[in-house]
């Protein structure tokens, strides 16, 4: 039997915040209206994301070494790592953006979550994501993805309306920086027919709330991604590309149950956003053949084919 949607997305949550624990990175998170214009004539950019690579490391009982990781992306011909962001050490996100420009790469996405289901304390993680968010902008990063952080159960009516009033006070200040925030998703936001992940990008302006488009995670928990690119797309400011087939994450990003296809042909025709992530995460039942390099320089090369430069 397979194992529920919610079990797989805690499992998930649980391990990235172990990961994020160990390495000191876990910061910031313990109207529906007109949609927004299209990003004029988007550049294409092919990133990778920190998540997977640790998975990796961690299955060969490796200490992780970000290092290498920006070197082998770096040589595999990937344009950016997207990292964790530790807003508790601003100054770490622009180490991190040199790092990457030391290899030829740039500095484009991060990723957080956030505590913003309690309003005193939301405004204090609002603050210092802020603060942080002005050292990432002088660095060079242009995009900040965030996942209000789950609570292991469905959010009351009056903790979602805390969590809008915070993105919306984020995007704001992110927007007012040159920076643009895309709001990413787990299992969790997909339960009781999508609630929180609707309640959120329904309430709040497209013209500052913008999406992380994770579209494995919005197909695992049962939204047509077509549909949703229907609905948001115009919001989409990065996106999260990972495949399955049969239901588990496959080691590669290649034909599977997603049609990525049909996706990047609309990304194409609708000028959407062209910040793409591989995100090659792994889960119990995943096979893997080759390495973690060898699986990203595939996955680069099947990306580029399918959405194209």
């Amino acid at each position: 039997m397979q194992t529920p949607y919610f079990a797989h997305s805690l499992s998930w949550q649980l391990n990235r915040r172990a990961f994020l624990k160990a390495t000191g990175l876990l910061a910031a998170g313990a109207a529906a209206g007109g949609l927004p214009a299209a990003e004029p004539a988007p550049k294409t950019l092919f990133g990778s994301n920190v998540y997977g690579w640790t998975q990796y490391y961690q299955r060969e009982k490796k200490a992780f070494h970000l290092d290498e990781v920006i070197a082998a992306l770096a040589d595999c011909g990937y344009d950016y790592l997207e990292n964790f962001l530790d807003a508790n050490n601003p100054e770490s996100s622009a180490r991190f953006a040199e790092k990457l420009r030391a290899k030829g790469m740039r500095p484009v996405s991060l990723y957080t979550g956030a505590a913003l289901h309690e309003a005193a304390r939301a405004r204090e993680v609002v603050a210092r994501l802020l603060k942080c968010a002005a050292v990432c902008k002088e660095a060079g990063f242009e995009a900040l993805s965030c996942n209000p952080d789950p609570l292991g159960r469905e959010k009351t009516d009056e903790e979602l309306k805390n969590t809008v009033s915070a993105l919306k006070d984020l995007g704001q200040g992110l927007k007012e920086l040159g920076l643009k925030l895309g709001i990413h998703h787990h299992l969790p936001e997909m339960q009781n027919q999508a609630r929180e992940f609707h309640y959120v990008l329904r309430n709040t302006p497209p013209e500052t709330v913008g999406l992380c488009y994770d579209v494995h995670w919005v197909w695992k928990g049962g939204l047509p991604p077509q549909k949703v690119l229907h609905e948001y797309g115009r919001r989409v400011v990065t996106w999260h590309l990972r495949q399955s087939r049969n239901g588990v994450w496959h080691e590669v990003l290649d034909t599977g149950d997603i049609d990525y296809e049909a996706v990047a042909r609309y990304a194409r025709e609708q000028q959407l956003a062209r910040r793409f992530t591989v995100e090659l995460a792994l889960e119990g039942k995943t096979e893997v053949t080759r390495s973690a390099v060898e699986n990203h320089r595939l996955s680069l090369a099947w990306a580029k084919k399918v959405f194209g430069t």
